[in-house]
């Protein structure tokens, strides 16, 4: 393959053509100008994330499941964002899906050959009962990964929507996706090591779009995470907090108002802003799909 015919993140970048010659702090340095590029490449693509994070809430609202596939660090990346979904807002186990080539065990240890294999992308999907009503994010640096390919067409046959998150223009996997994110992050560093500039921006991407899908969904009040599950000492100090904070309340008045309601940090905080009992808070919050402003801020019923 020419070089011009081979995406922008496997060209070689001119900016550090002398990488070797320079000095520890020379090198830190360029990496560094070359990583501040990446928050203003996802700037130029909200539009898209704000996009996709409407048809993720919308899947999930209506009861399906959140599925992210990828090869090498665009999987490590996704099975990352699924799997801190759960104890950060409170995400039912099985709701949000990260599909790695290789399965598992590429996870941490490297399994390049699996990811030019599209019928386990399909595979790996079906193993998990994908349907219409799920939705499939899929993500590569180059847009062109054949396992996130097999997966994407298996998505579209089925109906349901289909996300490209990828970091080169026109690229196949655009071509299936009902909305692509592309953001153009250019030639890395080191030639090819897409887990530099094109890992950072799909970082940052995969935290803007399930963050805004988690608050869309209500698993946020104010900018207050309502939905955490206090499982440990550091996260029921967190929930007190939290109460304390969204409520105006002393914390020990939180902390009292959190173990009467079995830790529910929502239910607490509309039981303080109401002054109501938790079976009653929690009958508010089930009206109005889990959302709190709306549960505290609506006529009684």
């Amino acid at each position: 393959m020419s070089a011009a015919a081979l995406p922008l993140t496997e060209q070689r970048n001119p900016a550090s053509a002398d990488l070797d010659t320079l000095s520890t702090l020379e090198i830190c340095r360029l990496i560094n100008r070359q990583d501040a590029q990446v928050p203003l490449a996802v700037a130029e693509v909200l539009p898209q994330i704000a996009a996709a994070a409407d048809l993720v809430t919308q899947s999930l609202a209506a009861g399906g499941r959140l599925f992210y596939q990828g090869a090498g660090t665009s999987g490590r990346l996704g099975v990352l964002d699924a799997s801190e979904l759960l104890p950060t807002y409170n995400v039912d186990p099985g709701r949000t899906i990260g599909l790695i080539a290789g399965g598992n065990a590429a996870l941490t240890h490297s399994i390049e050959d699996a990811e030019d294999d599209p019928a386990q992308g399909q595979a790996d999907l079906a193993a998990h009962h994908f349907g219409r009503r799920d939705v499939l994010v899929g993500i590569a640096a180059s847009g062109r990964t054949p396992y996130v390919l097999g997966g994407m067409r298996y998505a579209r046959s089925l109906g349901a929507p289909v996300i490209a998150l990828v970091c080169a223009p026109d690229s196949p996997m655009t071509a299936v996706a009902d909305v692509a994110i592309v953001v153009q992050t250019g030639p890395e560093v080191v030639t090819g090591s897409t887990r530099m500039k094109a890992g950072t921006a799909q970082k940052l991407v995969l935290n803007m779009l399930s963050t805004t899908t988690m608050v869309k969904l209500g698993k946020v009040y104010g900018n207050l995470m309502v939905d955490v599950r206090p499982t440990n000492r550091k996260l029921r100090d967190r929930a007190q907090r939290i109460v304390a904070e969204a409520a105006s309340i002393p914390p020990a008045e939180a902390a009292r108002l959190l173990e009467s309601c079995g830790w529910e940090v929502k239910t607490a905080v509309v039981m303080a802003l109401l002054g109501i009992s938790a079976e009653e808070a929690r009958r508010r919050l089930d009206m109005h799909a889990g959302q709190i402003r709306r549960a505290v801020s609506a006529a009684p019923a």
